[in-house]
């Protein structure tokens, strides 16, 4: 597979198709022959952690952007692999394994391709959540306190009165007069207003307590990273 040196610089972090199109991972490094001829490349597959496997460029090809090779997925996968960012070339055993896996005559050794300068770029993130702690305790307390109560009660009591009644010759035969001392009494009653107290109860008390969401106001810092190019006027791009 002949590319142009600025195709195979594209090449890093492109997906990787099989031959039906299925997408396998995406380009890790790239290993060229003697003569600059990019051979072999990784691909990180995501299933073998820190390690990529390798795929062969001989047969591959280029499309939207995309590299496909002309091997299932499952061969690819379960090819022999390298570590993920290593600058080391490839050993004679690691070829004589891959020319074995893909069934292919072996090359003379290929050296790794460098790859376009990068950096990644990081920030923070903030992370906000909630801690339930105690906030104070409510509690009943109960005190016995004194007031005056003002109430009127309706009393009963006798009251005396005289009434004088004439004798008259109708009646005179029915009185013996008798003149003498003499006393009669007459029981007289009073009522007097009574006190007394009687525990009734009025009402139950009890605490309750009700859930309250509300936002609450979070001024925090967070760092991120900025990245700057220092392109000489000659190389930059004109757009």
């Amino acid at each position: 597979m002949r590319l142009t040196e600025q195709q195979v610089r594209s090449l890093y972090g492109q997906h990787v198709q099989d031959r039906s199109g299925a997408k396998i991972g995406s380009v890790g490094q790239v290993w060229a022959d003697a003569a600059g001829e990019p051979t072999w490349v990784s691909v990180k597959t995501g299933v073998m952690g820190h390690h990529e496997s390798m795929a062969p460029l001989a047969g591959a090809g280029m499309a939207e952007g995309r590299l496909r090779v002309p091997y299932d997925k499952a061969t690819v996968r379960s090819a022999p692999a390298v570590e993920s960012g290593t600058e080391a070339p490839l050993g004679s055993d690691q070829l004589a394994q891959l020319y074995r896996h893909y069934q292919l005559q072996q090359q003379e050794q290929p050296q790794r391709r460098p790859g376009a300068p990068e950096m990644t770029r990081s920030e923070e993130r903030l992370r906000v959540g909630t801690q339930s702690e105690p906030a104070g305790k409510a509690r009943l307390s109960k005190h016995v306190v004194s007031e005056d109560v003002h109430t009127t009660v309706p009393v009963e009591h006798d009251e005396v009165r005289v009434v004088r009644e004439p004798i008259t010759a109708a009646n005179r035969g029915d009185v013996r007069p008798d003149i003498r001392d003499e006393q009669r009494e007459m029981e007289l009653r009073a009522e007097r207003p009574v006190v007394a107290k009687d525990q009734v109860p009025v009402e139950r008390v009890r605490l309750t307590k009700d859930e309250i969401v509300e936002d609450e106001p979070i001024d925090a810092q967070v760092r991120r990273e900025r990245v700057d190019a220092d392109v000489p006027e000659p190389a930059r791009r004109r757009r």
